[in-house]
């Protein structure tokens, strides 16, 4: 109630404020008359726990003439909010085998009541535990705190002779202090029990067995082992070491991480004839170390016993490739080499024959029994066959095992040159106007398949020209260059230049061959090559023959 000190006639109290004129609006109203201020629904201390209002005085037009004055209404709390828990899941780790009171984790409840007030004072609990093995009361939970405790002993701790290494509490917070008349709210707590490294892995028995092909390699043995630690964690997985009995490193062996099994591998193909037997010493450890009170023990090593089995295999050549130099051109029949080929099982005393595999030009022959590789053709190095100077076939060694095996071998042959190849000219037809200016008529070149020094430098010749006068010559330009030129016009026709060019080798060899010339007809730049006459020099030498055996007849 508000009063006030002097009673003016006709006066009225007026309310305003949050709460009366401003939203929220109507909570609060004031009687004009006598001042009682009165609330017209329910408060809700959470939403607004105060209001600040303003009372005055109006005459009978509205005027104040009195006031303003604060009224400061507070809302008392009452207890109508239970505790949240608001920040879950709730999850924990608690290592295995910690002391007795090590703290797994905090729970956190709110309260929306006033915090200065019971309403709003937090107590916790553990309400249940899930499961309840080896003890219902595993945990303890601080009741105003609310961090949550071990409290067994550390040999209860142990995840591997639990029934679940993960457990459920219910905690339960209530408000008033925990009294009987307090509010509560719930929350699930999963705490995890980590593993720690506390067994070693122990391979499931002493000796494996294995067998294995000489010449193979692969994986040839599963090493099996068991691991009472966390799976697929660095406490359970398993590292292989080979410690003895793999001087070669013939042998390799990795974890398969799925069964954490030790996969042993040959690498390096076994040979029977060396070794039939071998022995490995193998020890297994985990990624992670053991904790110190833990040892590896005698379960930690085991032995696999390796069984290699013969098997037939091609003999070998030696050397491989082989390699050897002649020359070209050699008789037929001439010894190119005696190859030598070994078989690699020792043991089974077998023999071995030879044959040709690939002969690219079937120069070659090899004697079945002693290996000699003798020519059957004229080996030439200008041949298709030949690449950069090396012939190369193949040969078979094959041994009398059942069924047999073969080896191969392979043989180069490098060529040496000899000069069996004439020069060639090029090129062979040329053309000229029959009123040509310049009578340099072309420029020839010479080429040889052989290899210096028989090919370079090339002697050019013009063979004895026939008739009274002499129509061309021929000048070198340089060791593989000549030039012809005339020495006049000659008529519309077609002539046959004789040239033969030698090269260098020793002996040297002479190609005797024709230079085609036609003599056209030019005008306004173009040549007229057709209906020429026939060969003049070739007419002239049938004349001058027809006229010889004229006078042998007649004499």
């Amino acid at each position: 109630q508000v009063i006030r000190s002097e009673v003016t006639e006709g006066a009225k109290f007026r309310l305003s404020g949050k709460g009366v004129d401003q939203d929220p609006k109507g909570i609060f109203r004031i009687n004009e008359i006598t001042g009682d201020v009165s609330v017209t629904r329910t408060l809700d201390r959470e939403a607004i726990a105060n209001y600040e209002l303003e009372v005055e005085i109006t005459d009978t037009s509205g005027k104040t003439i009195d006031g303003p004055v604060r009224l400061d209404i507070s809302v008392i709390d009452q207890n109508d909010n239970r505790p949240m828990f608001k920040e879950g899941p709730y999850v924990g780790h608690v290592m295995e085998g910690s002391p007795t009171g090590t703290t797994v984790m905090r729970m956190t409840a709110l309260d929306a009541d006033d915090a200065g007030t019971d309403n709003a004072l937090l107590r916790y609990n553990i309400l249940k535990q899930t499961p309840t093995k080896p003890s219902p009361n595993m945990f303890y939970i601080d009741p105003e705190k609310g961090d949550i405790v071990t409290v067994v002993s550390p040999v209860l701790l142990d995840r591997e002779t639990m029934e679940s290494p993960k457990y459920e509490l219910v905690i339960e917070a209530k408000d008033m202090g925990g009294l009987d008349v307090g509010l509560t709210g719930t929350a699930t707590a999963t705490i995890l029990i980590d593993d720690k490294n506390d067994h070693p892995p122990e391979f499931t028995k002493k000796e494996f067995q294995a067998t294995v092909k000489e010449g193979v390699t692969g994986v040839i043995v599963n090493l099996t082992v068991g691991d009472r630690d966390d799976p697929v964690t660095g406490a359970w997985r398993a590292v292989y070491t080979i410690i003895n009995g793999n001087p070669g490193q013939s042998f390799e062996i990795h974890t398969n991480p799925q069964t954490n099994e030790g996969m042993l591998s040959v690498v390096k193909p076994l040979d029977y004839e060396i070794s039939a037997f071998h022995t490995l010493l193998i020890k297994v450890e985990n990624e992670d170390p053991l904790i110190p009170d833990i040892a590896y023990g005698p379960s930690s090593t085991a032995t696999v016993q390796i069984t290699v089995e013969d098997v037939n295999e091609g003999p070998v050549f030696h050397p491989n490739p082989m390699a050897v130099t002649k020359q070209e051109n050699i008789p037929v029949g001439s010894v190119v080499l005696t190859v030598n080929a070994t078989d690699p099982d020792t043991l089974q005393h077998q023999t071995i024959r030879y044959s040709v595999y690939k002969d690219p030009a079937g120069w070659l022959e090899i004697n079945p029994t002693n290996g000699t590789i003798g020519t059957t053709a004229v080996l030439d190095r200008e041949s298709p066959f030949v690449q950069e100077n090396v012939y190369t076939a193949l040969f078979l060694a094959i041994d009398s095992g059942n069924p047999p095996a073969t080896g191969t071998g392979t043989l180069h042959i490098t060529l040496e040159d000899v000069n069996d190849n004439v020069p060639s000219l090029y090129p062979t037809l040329a053309k000229v106007c029959d009123d040509a200016k310049d009578l340099r008529v072309v420029v020839l070149g010479a080429s040889d398949k052989d290899l210096h020094p028989n090919t370079d430098p090339f002697k050019f010749e013009l063979s004895k020209q026939s008739g009274p006068e002499k129509l061309w010559r021929i000048n070198k330009l340089n060791s593989t260059h000549a030039q012809v030129i005339l020495l006049q016009n000659l008529k519309k026709a077609n002539y046959n230049i004789p040239i033969s060019v030698t090269d260098s080798g020793k002996p040297p060899l002479t190609n005797n061959t024709e230079l085609k010339l036609q003599v056209c007809t030019c005008k306004k730049s173009k040549m007229d090559c057709s209906a020429t006459d026939a060969l003049h020099i070739s007419l002239t030498l049938i004349l001058l023959s027809l006229l010889s055996l004229f006078c042998k007849s007649f004499a």
